[in-house]
C-alpha cells in the first residue's frame, strides 16, 4: 500500500517518496521534465511510478499542482490516480478522462466563444440512429443499431467523416453486418443531421468540439495552455487519432509530456486505438527519455515466462517481463473433449483451490466472447459455487436470450411442437436472426448470434441427454430451471469475464478458457480484408490472450475443447498461440513422432501441395511478404532467366524457364524474410549453395535497395 509522505523537511519527504520505488520506477519519478515515454509491462507498477513522479514534482516545486493534468481512459482509473496523489501529498492535481477534461473546458468556453448554450450531451446514439434509419428506409434491429453506433464512434475518433466513410471503410477492413459501406455512410450522415436538428452532441463531439474551439480561437487556446503546463497520459497505447489531435492542441507545441503504456496490451484497435503514437513517440518528440518498467510484481516466474513466450518474436512483443515473485506452480494447459467437460474441469479446479484457501472472489474465468459464459455458469451452479458476470448480463438476463426463451415458451404452449421439437427450436430462433453460419463481422450482431447459437447447442445437448423423453415443453422447463438457479447471490463470487473486460484487473487464480483454433484467434480476425489487415487482427487476438494470462498472480490454467458439444467429433485443435508452451504429449496429434505432417503456420491445417509446403501456409491465406519487393525480384528473375539463354557471343537462344532461377514460393519467402546476409539468405527454403553462389549478391542487393 502507498505510504503517506508527510512531516519533516522537503528533502526527507522526497527521500521517503523515492525510497519506495525500484530503480526503473525511480528513474521515472526523477525525470520531471519532458518528453518522457514509459513502456510499462503488465504488473510493473506503472501507476505507482507516474503518481510518484507527479508528487515528486509537486514536493520539489517544479510543478504547481493546479498546472498538472493527468489523463486516462476510465473514471475508475482517474479516481485511483486522484486517491493516490492525495495520499502522496499532491491533492490539487487534476486527474481526468479525456472526455471529462474536454467537457469541462467546453462547458466553460462555448458560451463565451459562440454566445449560445452548449448542445445537450446524449449518452446513447440509439434513438437518433433509429430515426435516421427510418428516414432512409433502412431496416434495423437493436443489435444492428448498436453496431452502427459503434462504427460511427470509430469513424469519428479516427477522423473519418460521413462523406468519406464509404471510400475509407473497405481499406480499413471495416464492416457492419450485411450493410454496404455506402449505406453505413448514408446512415452516418443522416444521424449527424438528426443530432444537429435536436440540438444534441454525442461523446465524440465533446472531443471534436473542444478541438474545434481550441483550433479556432487563439485566446481560448492560450488560456488553457496557461492553466495546464505539465501533462501525463496513462494507457497511451489506447489513444485515438482524435485524442492525439486534442492533446496536441493542449500542448500547443510544448513537449512537457509524459506518456505511459504497453504496446503488448493494445486490444482496442477495432475501436480506434492506435499504438503507433506510443511506439513512435521518440521520433515525434526529439530528446525523449524512454524508460522501460520490466519488473513484474504480480505474477510468478512460471506465469511470466509463458506470457513472454506468447509474444516472443512477434510484432506484438513489448518489454520482456521479469518476475519479482517467488517460484510457483507450472502453468496448466488442459485439453478436454468438449466445452461441457472443459467447464466441469474448471469448476472442479476452482472447488479444489477454494478448499485449499483461495477465496472465490480471488478467482476468475476468462473467455473470448460473452456467449461462452453460459457453460461456465452452468458448471459453477451445479457445484453451488457463487459467481458474478463482469461487463455483461448473465446469460439468461441478456435481452436476446430472454426474448428467445419467451418465444420458445409460447411455441410450447401453443402446441407448435407437434413436429420434431428440435427443428421447432431452430425455426423459432431463426425468426430472431439465427442462421447456421455465423456473421462474418464482429459486434452486437455477432454477439446476438452467439447467444442464440448457445441456445441451439443447449437444445441439442438436451436432446442427446433425454432421448425420447425430450420435448419442447421439457426443454423450456429446463431453461427456466437454469435461469432461476443462476440468480443466486454472488457475494465473494468467481468472476466470469471476457479478456477485454478483464484488462486492468488481477486475481490469485485465472482460467483462460476456450483457447482453441477458431475462437482464439476469433474466426473473423482471419477474414479481415487485406494481408496487413488479417495480420494485424490476428496479432490483436494474441495480445488479448496475453492480457488474460497476465491477470494471474499465482495460478494460471489455459484450456481448450476438441468439440463444442458432448458426442461431437473432436476436430478442434489448441490455438496456435499456445503451441510453443505445450509439451510434446499435448501437441496436435499429426505433429507427434518422427514423421510430422506439414501444417499451415496460420491455421495449423495440413498442407497438401508442394507450393503450400514451401511457403508454409495454405494457398488461401493472405500474403505477408513485401509485394513491391516481390515484384522487383520477379523482374530480376525474368531478366536473369533471359540472359541465361544467351551464348558467349551475345546471341539470344531459348531462355531458361524463370522457375529454374527461383520459384515464386521462394521469392515470396525472400520478400517476407528480407535477408540481410548470405547466411540469412541460405536459411530461406529453396535457396541452396549453388544458387547462393550464382545469385546471392544480386538478391541481397535488391533486398537492400528496398529496405
Amino acid at each position: 500500500m502507498t505510504q503517506p509522505v508527510h512531516g519533516g523537511s522537503t528533502a526527507e519527504a522526497v527521500g521517503r517518496l523515492l525510497s519506495a520505488l525500484d530503480p526503473e520506477q525511480r528513474q521515472v519519478a526523477e525525470t520531471l521534465r519532458g518528453p518522457v515515454r514509459v513502456l510499462a509491462g503488465a504488473g510493473t507498477g506503472k501507476t505507482r511510478a507516474i503518481t510518484h513522479r507527479i508528487a515528486h514534482g509537486v514536493l520539489t516545486g517544479v510543478y504547481a499542482p493546479t498546472e498538472v493534468l493527468a489523463v486516462t481512459f476510465t473514471t475508475r482509473a482517474a479516481g485511483e490516480l486522484r486517491q493516490r496523489l492525495r495520499t502522496l501529498g499532491a491533492p490539487g492535481v487534476q486527474a481526468r478522462t479525456f472526455h471529462s477534461a474536454a467537457l469541462r473546458q467546453l462547458r466553460y468556453f462555448w458560451p463565451h466563444v459562440y454566445g449560445t448554450e452548449l448542445p445537450v450531451l446524449t449518452e446513447s446514439k440509439i434513438g437518433m440512429l433509429a430515426g435516421a434509419c427510418r428516414n432512409l428506409g433502412v431496416r434495423t434491429d437493436q443489435a444492428l443499431l448498436r453496431d452502427l453506433a459503434s462504427e460511427i464512434e470509430w469513424a469519428k475518433v479516427s477522423n473519418v467523416g460521413a462523406d468519406v466513410y464509404a471510400r475509407v471503410a473497405p481499406a480499413k477492413g471495416r464492416s457492419v453486418g450485411d450493410q454496404t459501406p455506402e449505406t453505413v455512410g448514408r446512415v452516418f450522415a443522416a444521424y449527424e443531421d438528426v443530432k444537429r436538428e435536436q440540438g444534441r452532441m454525442d461523446m465524440e463531439d465533446v472531443l471534436l468540439l473542444t478541438a474545434g474551439v481550441l483550433a479556432s480561437d487563439e485566446r481560448v487556446a492560450a488560456q488553457v495552455r496557461r492553466q495546464y503546463k505539465w501533462f501525463v497520459v496513462d494507457e497511451f497505447q489506447d489513444v485515438s487519432p482524435l485524442q492525439s489531435a486534442l492533446l496536441d492542441l493542449w500542448l500547443g507545441g510544448r513537449d512537457e509530456l509524459c506518456v505511459v503504456g504497453d504496446p503488448a496490451q493494445t486490444i482496442y484497435s477495432f475501436a480506434g486505438a492506435d499504438a503507433t503514437y506510443l511506439r513512435e513517440f521518440a521520433q515525434r518528440y526529439p530528446g525523449t527519455t524512454s524508460i522501460e518498467l520490466v519488473r513484474n510484481y504480480r505474477s510468478t516466474p512460471q506465469i511470466v515466462a509463458d506470457a513472454n513466450k506468447l509474444l516472443a518474436g512477434t510484432t506484438s512483443a513489448g518489454v520482456e517481463l521479469r518476475s519479482q515473485q517467488p517460484t510457483g506452480s507450472p502453468v496448466r494447459y488442459v485439453g478436454e473433449t468438449d466445452e461441457v467437460a472443459e467447464a466441469k474441469a474448471v469448476a472442479d479446479r476452482i472447488a479444489r483451490l477454494h478448499r485449499a484457501g483461495t477465496t472465490y472472489g480471488e478467482m476468475a474465468v476468462l473467455f473470448r466472447i460473452n456467449a461462452q459464459s453460459e457453460t461456465f455458469e452452468d458448471a459453477l451452479t451445479d457445484r453451488a459455487i457463487p459467481y458474478v458476470v463482469r461487463g455483461a448480463a448473465r446469460f439468461f438476463e441478456r435481452r436476446e436470450v430472454r426474448e428467445a426463451v419467451t418465444r420458445l415458451r409460447g411455441a410450447a404452449r401453443s402446441g407448435e411442437d407437434d413436429g420434431p421439437w428440435l427443428e421447432v427450436v431452430k425455426a423459432v430462433l431463426a425468426s430472431m436472426g439465427w442462421t447456421l453460419e455465423p456473421p462474418s463481422s464482429r459486434g452486437q450482431v455477432r454477439d446476438r448470434w452467439e447467444s442464440l447459437q448457445a441456445l441451439v447447442d443447449q437444445a441439442e445437448e438436451f436432446a442427446t441427454e433425454r432421448g425420447i423423453e425430450a420435448s419442447m415443453a421439457a426443454f423450456v422447463a429446463d431453461l427456466d430451471r437454469r435461469a432461476s438457479e443462476q440468480h443466486a447471490p454472488t457475494a465473494d463470487g468467481v468472476t466470469l469475464a471476457t479478456f477485454h473486460a478483464a484488462k486492468g484487473l488481477e486475481w490469485d487464480a485465472v482460467f483462460c478458457c476456450g483457447v482453441q483454433v477458431g475462437t482464439v484467434p476469433i474466426s473473423y480476425a482471419e477474414q479481415a480484408s487485406g494481408a496487413a489487415g488479417a495480420r494485424d487482427a490476428v496479432e490483436e487476438e494474441r495480445r488479448l490472450l496475453y492480457v488474460g494470462m497476465t491477470r494471474a498472480r499465482h495460478e494460471l490454467m489455459v484450456s481448450w475443447s476438441a468439440a463444442r458439444n458432448p458426442g461431437q467429433a473432436a476436430r478442434r485443435q489448441p490455438s496456435r498461440f499456445i503451441l510453443p508452451m505445450l509439451p510434446e504429449s499435448q501437441q496436435p496429434q499429426q505433429t507427434r513422432g518422427r514423421t510430422k505432417v506439414a501444417r499451415c503456420r496460420e491455421c495449423l491445417q495440413p498442407l497438401t501441395s508442394a507450393a503450400e509446403k514451401k511457403r508454409g501456409r495454405c494457398a488461401h491465406h493472405p500474403v505477408r511478404y513485401d509485394e513491391v519487393l516481390f515484384e522487383r525480384l520477379k523482374a530480376w528473375r525474368l531478366e536473369t532467366a533471359r540472359q541465361a539463354g544467351t551464348d558467349e557471343d551475345g546471341k539470344e537462344g531459348k531462355p531458361v524457364p524463370a522457375y529454374v532461377v527461383f520459384t515464386d514460393a521462394t521469392l515470396e519467402l525472400i520478400a517476407e524474410q528480407k535477408p540481410a546476409s548470405m547466411a540469412a539468405l541460405a536459411k530461406v527454403n529453396g535457396v541452396g549453395p549453388s544458387k547462393i553462389e550464382r545469385y546471392g549478391e544480386a538478391v541481397l542487393a535488391i533486398v537492400a535497395e528496398n529496405l
